[in-house]
């Protein structure tokens, strides 16, 4: 096999006119994984602009990945409730992020947010390479709850429930080294 006739990558052949062993692609090939036929699932654009909606619907596996993945990228800057208040900020970057809870931030297309974590945006860099595009719409799916969460009414509110909640009382606080200890719930009574 070692001595069968055979072209070596990148090696002069004189079989073509151009001189070239390797052959340029067929015009149209497209690299295996790499068809991105839906435009709009891999750039968050209609056209030259951002799109308002979700490529696939929104579940709550769907919430809950896109909360993982957003704990993970984009927390240490945005913080986890997205105010921009964040650890790196913290220890001295010089730029604050952008807080998700800004008007402009709020009434931004979900094109955008998709679009500025594959192209990045400013200081912050891209990430298309590190996420890919279906777990990006999942943090853009978590990005608008945190918003709506940030915003939210009593008329946004299911009957029976407080806004806010009640902090959970404790009987002993914890001391950091320890968890605290919550109070047990009181037995529900029934009304006389």
């Amino acid at each position: 096999m070692q001595d069968q006739p055979k072209f070596k990558p990148l090696a002069e052949s004189d079989f073509y006119t151009d001189l070239r062993s390797a052959r340029p692609p067929v015009d149209g090939t497209v690299a295996r994984g790499q068809l991105h036929e839906d435009t709009y699932l891999y750039t968050g654009k209609i056209g030259n602009d951002p799109g308002d909606y979700m490529p696939f619907p929104v579940t709550e596996e769907l919430l809950a990945r896109g909360q993982q993945r957003y704990n993970i990228y984009c927390a240490p800057c945005h913080s986890r409730v997205g105010d921009g208040n964040g650890v790196i900020p913290s220890r001295g970057f010089p730029r604050k992020p952008p807080s998700f809870h800004a008007e402009r931030l709020r009434k931004a297309p979900l094109g955008y947010f998709f679009d500025v974590m594959t192209n990045g945006f400013g200081a912050m860099p891209d990430y298309a390479s590190q996420i890919p595009p279906r777990d990006r719409w999942a943090i853009v799916a978590y990005i608008r709850a945190l918003q709506l969460s940030q915003g939210a009414t009593t008329a946004d509110v299911s009957a029976g429930q407080q806004v806010p909640s009640q902090p959970p009382q404790f009987e002993e606080p914890g001391s950091g080294a320890t968890l605290p200890v919550a109070e047990p719930e009181p037995a529900h009574q029934e009304p006389k």
